[in-house]
């Protein structure tokens, strides 16, 4: 019999963008009642000070508005449309957490860096402190691609953190430098994107004592190379198929 403990959890990135439209508030509300495992999502701050669920640090490529979520209002974000959403708008963290109260889903928040890919000022504190004010801080994870935020997040929550490690980096890094990153930046989880995961990469991080995920596992092919792997965690835009190929797999290793 497999042990359930040992298969790799389900995150539904972004709300599963490729079955709900990119980070919408259906995509989410459906996700919180699926047999996924985690809800993935990404934060920006506004220019008057809330913190809106999105993916890019611009509105520009997924709503019917343009400009740069830090330089507008609460309520210009709020008034965009997301594409193929059929008329729903961007919402809050609050919103979102809300969502999850009493869903068995966990969180896993990403924190993104604005335009240029540059930090934002003093905001990683402001989105843990939030998540703990809606008392949701005990269901929550958090990820980046920036060593800086992640030491950020480090100083002010005990809670589990992902670096997200991109594939020029890991290229151009190797897998022992950022192993010794991580390490050394008290990050007990790597995350790499599905396409360049292979054993060799596993059996090394996982060898150092880290933990192994991977992301953007959209197709059938992507999701079945993670479950193979044994990744802790996988993201997909598609949670329903993750789910199909997750139980054919339980199926099979239990034959």
């Amino acid at each position: 019999m497999t042990d359930l403990s040992l298969v790799a959890r389900i995150a539904s990135h972004r709300g599963g963008t490729l079955e709900f439209g990119d980070s919408t508030p259906h995509g989410f509300r459906t996700t919180a009642a699926m047999a996924v495992d985690e809800v993935e999502f990404d934060v920006h701050p506004t220019a008057d000070g809330a913190i809106m669920v999105h993916h890019d640090a611009t509105l520009d490529r997924t709503t019917d508005r343009t400009g740069a979520i830090r330089d507008l209002p609460e309520a210009a974000v709020r008034a965009a449309v997301i594409d193929y959403s059929g008329g729903q708008h961007p919402i809050s963290l609050s919103e979102l957490c809300d969502i999850y109260r009493d869903s068995r889903v966990t969180l896993r928040c990403e924190i993104k860096p604005g335009p240029g890919g540059v930090a934002y000022a003093d905001f990683a504190h402001r989105v843990v402190a939030e998540i703990e004010r809606c008392g949701m801080l005990a269901k929550t994870g958090f990820t980046s691609f920036l060593l800086p935020t992640l030491g950020e997040l480090r100083d002010v929550t005990d809670r589990p953190l992902l670096w997200l490690v991109s594939p020029p980096v890991l290229t151009q890094l190797g897998a022992s430098a950022v192993a010794d990153l991580a390490k050394g930046h008290g990050i007990p989880e790597i995350g790499v994107n599905v396409d360049t995961a292979t054993e060799t990469l596993r059996d090394h991080l996982q060898g150092t004592g880290l933990e192994f995920g991977c992301w953007a596992a959209h197709t059938a092919a992507q999701i079945d190379h993670a479950l193979r792997l044994g990744a802790k965690v996988f993201t997909t835009d598609r949670p329903s198929l993750a789910i199909a190929r997750r139980d054919a797999f339980l199926k099979e290793t239990a034959a």
